[in-house]
């Protein structure tokens, strides 16, 4: 097993069941040994707040007893000295977007897995029982009102009204990981109740009262506890089959064949959905019975609902002739003239433009690589370790959510909960990947530093050196075109396991060389290693 940076971990222990962190400023020393810390807007906290103090020196976890105006009174004694001159801070729950059962639920699938880790095996008294009041607080989300449409749901979020499909799958796996830990069965049951009566009803439902025209084995995107329905039938709902496959299979055997039925009409519906990439249907008579991707030309996807709906389909049908070729789709959209520090094999972009082939913003939807991650460590070797590498190297940045391509600096000031439970679990269950090419990489590899591009129009810039293995070889005449001013000396072949991209910057012994042409060396349908061309760069 990998391990876990200590922040993310305390994260997801202390703040899990919220959906996004913000961070206040200290406006005043703090002495230690006593519970009062003056900020500069004292409004966004709130009694029971857990908050992490820090400064460039020091920090804790405590929580709020009490705010009046701008001093927020702790329940316990400060350990440390907290100074503005270094830069002190508070991050708290942000509020304004409250809590979210299914928040919740990402942070107890790892805290499961984190209560097994010798990492954690001193606290794991402490994670069992965070585990527990998390599955508490899921609890309080779901609708047990039997007359309502909702019966079995969980709300969005905390007072939201909004019962959508894709939370009863995403706190379904939760529960049941709780309930394995605790044997609560209360948790057993509540998972049972979503997956047989609330995900069977959102699937059935909307054509049994004739909000559609015919049946067609997708799910209502949501319904509300006025028994309103959204008849959007979202690809991202194939997630869902994750907490479905696991009640079929292990924990309630005896109506797998209720959970069957739901899966095999899901996958048979969804999958021209997904294989098309669009996002979502709507049907006749609300919509026009077609698909949709977003954006005025139709042609733009979301990154993270295409993402969550391969991992479902992955552990429904292994890595299936869909999974496959959706994810080699996206995986293959390359770095452009407009994002030319965009790296697929990192993370894909929040919105892609699947006509175009191109990335559509300017930063990564960083929750897909914890989503990925799995998909990744069995087929896509390469793209696992890049990402992990490169995460490992920014994991300040990665706290939050929207990092840019260029030097994954965030796009919003807001960690985010969701993102950092699925980036624990990518450090928790990190290896080192082994291919075929791992035994000539060890017996004839060197160290190199790869500059990956970040701007190539008047003056290319690179990101930070990334140190990584690699097997170099002299480039052969006749497979080298030399250019005007270039002799054959100055060409290089080079052998990796990370991906590289043309125009990145390799220094092999002190001298730099630029990555011409790059191939992907498949073997057995997956990534072996990445064979490149590259030319040395000329000092000016």
């Amino acid at each position: 097993m990998g391990t876990v940076p200590q922040n993310y971990h305390d994260f997801c222990y202390y703040i899990g069941e919220w959906l996004y962190v913000a961070t206040a400023e200290v406006s005043l020393d703090a002495p230690a040994a006593q519970k009062n810390v003056t900020v500069e807007d004292g409004s966004v906290f709130a009694a029971g707040m857990p908050v992490w103090i820090k400064d460039s020196a020091h920090s804790e976890w405590n929580e709020v007893a009490s705010v009046l105006g701008d001093v927020v009174t702790m329940v316990n004694n400060l350990q440390y000295t907290y100074y503005i001159a270094k830069d002190a801070e508070i991050d708290h729950p942000d509020a304004t977007f409250g809590k979210a059962a299914f928040a919740a639920a990402f942070a107890i699938e790892y805290l499961y897995e984190a209560y097994s880790a010798g990492q954690f095996s001193s606290t794991k008294a402490a994670i069992l029982t965070r585990i527990a009041e998390l599955a508490d607080f899921i609890l309080t989300q779901q609708c047990t009102n039997a007359a309502l449409k909702a019966y079995g749901g969980f709300e969005s979020t905390d007072g939201s009204g909004y019962y959508y499909s894709i939370d009863g799958g995403r706190c379904i796996p939760a529960l049941l990981k709780a309930y394995e830990l605790t044997k609560d069965s209360d948790y057993l049951d509540a998972a049972k109740l979503a997956g047989y009566t609330f995900l069977y009803n959102m699937q059935h439902d909307i054509a049994d009262l004739g909000l559609t025209d015919t049946y067609y084995g997708g799910l209502a995107q949501y319904v509300t506890d006025a028994d309103a329905y959204s008849t959007v039938m979202m690809v991202e709902d194939l997630y869902d089959l994750i907490g479905l496959c696991m009640l079929a299979r292990v924990y309630d055997k005896a109506n797998a064949d209720r959970y069957n039925s739901i899966m095999e009409d899901m996958v048979a519906f969804y999958r021209e959905g997904i294989e098309d990439f669009y996002l979502y249907y709507q049907a006749p008579p609300s919509g026009l019975g077609v698909w949709y991707r977003i954006g005025l030309e139709d042609e733009q996807i979301y990154d993270d609902p295409v993402s969550y709906a391969l991992l479902g389909l992955y552990t429904y049908e292994d890595y299936s002739e869909t999974v496959q070729r959706v994810y080699d789709f996206i995986q293959s959209i390359p770095q452009n003239g407009t994002y030319p520090a965009y790296q697929p094999c990192v993370c894909w972009p929040g919105y892609v433009n699947v006509v175009t082939k191109a990335p559509d913003c300017a930063y990564y939807d960083a929750v897909t690589i914890g989503i990925l991650e799995s998909i990744r460590k069995v087929m896509d070797k390469p793209s696992y370790e890049l990402a992990y590498q490169i995460v490992n190297k920014y994991q300040d940045e990665f706290l939050f959510w929207g990092p840019l391509y260029t030097d994954y600096s965030p796009i919003t000031p807001q960690k985010a909960i969701t993102e950092v439970a699925w980036l624990a679990r990518m450090f928790l269950n990190y290896s080192l990947p082994f291919t075929d090419f791992s035994y000539t990489l060890e017996e004839q590899g060197e160290r190199v530093q790869l500059f990956s591009v970040q701007q190539a129009a008047d003056a290319t810039t690179y990101a930070d050196p990334l140190a990584m293995p690699a097997v170099v070889k002299n480039a052969s005449i006749k497979e080298t075109f030399i250019e005007a001013g270039y002799i054959l000396t100055d060409y290089l072949v080079l052998y990796s396991l990370l991906p590289v991209r043309p125009r990145d910057k390799i220094r092999r012994r002190g001298a730099d060389y630029e990555v011409q042409t790059v191939e992907k060396v498949i073997l057995e349908n997956q990534p072996l290693c990445y064979k490149s061309e590259m030319r040395r760069l000329q000092i000016n």
